[in-house]
């Protein structure tokens, strides 16, 4: 049986890395995000295996685009197997007391809500279907266990991951819905370059420095081996990262 994938943030980054690996390996996908023609860009990336990918433009934080987003997914393959929930955004390099309320509430509702929205129309659907169950993959990031300096909009809402993720993994049991999460760091991505990794981005102690990155292929690797596991097991929590970045120690 074929398996079935909606990855969210789908036409760029991380996503679209990781769209391109699942279909390469034979599932399925469902392309999720705000823009039509990124998305339509990342189905002509898989070439031959185009046909497989079904591209949705939604926006996560709209609960009715969300269920709209599902019901396609459910009429077009029957089911869903894996959800990757890796639609986000950063806020503003600012101090924390220059941080709008709109600012703050724009980040948390694509990062936190949005993954909310998604996680329970997916828990829904793999409670339901024939064979039950599935996996649900939350995109958590370094920022889940250390922030950046002037990132606290993002980085509480990846904290807040975390909680989702460990809570999903338990109440899923009982309905065979594995839930993980992978944290990533410094992939090469349009965002890393925007924020100037190899030029220098702040630090800690107030320094700006350099930071290396790895091919965002690595990631979309971590993520297919995450989702290829049978249904008795699961990664909780994997870390994947360019080895030299300052994470370990970071502050």
């Amino acid at each position: 049986m074929e398996k079935t994938a909606l990855v969210t943030g789908a036409g760029s980054g991380i996503g679209r890395a990781c769209v391109l690996a699942l279909l390469e390996a034979g599932w399925r996908v469902a392309l999720a995000g705000r823009r039509a023609e990124a998305l339509e860009e990342t189905r002509r990336l898989a070439g031959e295996v185009a046909p497989r990918a079904l591209a949705v433009p939604t926006d996560v934080t709209d609960e009715d685009q969300v269920k709209a987003l599902f019901d396609q997914v459910r009429k077009a393959f029957g089911r869903l197997d894996l959800l990757f929930n890796n639609a986000g955004m950063g806020g503003p390099p600012v101090s924390f007391d220059q941080i709008s309320f709109e600012q703050w509430r724009k980040v948390a509702a694509v990062n936190l809500d949005g993954a909310f929205l998604c996680a329970r129309e997916a828990f829904a659907l793999m409670r339901s279907q024939d064979p039950m169950g599935g996996r649900i993959i939350n995109n958590g990031s370094i920022s889940a266990h250390a922030p950046r300096p002037n990132s606290a909009p993002y980085t509480a809402t990846k904290h807040a991951i975390t909680g989702l993720t460990k809570a999903l993994a338990l109440d899923g049991r009982p309905y065979d819905i594995a839930c993980g999460q992978i944290d990533i760091g410094n992939a090469q991505t349009d965002l890393a370059a925007q924020m100037s990794m190899a030029r220098g981005v702040p630090q800690a102690d107030g320094s700006m420095r350099p930071e290396p990155v790895m091919d965002v292929r690595h990631v979309a690797d971590a993520v297919l081996h995450m989702a290829s596991l049978p249904p008795e097991a699961n990664v909780l929590f994997m870390t994947v990262m360019a080895t030299k970045m300052p994470f370990v120690g970071r502050g």
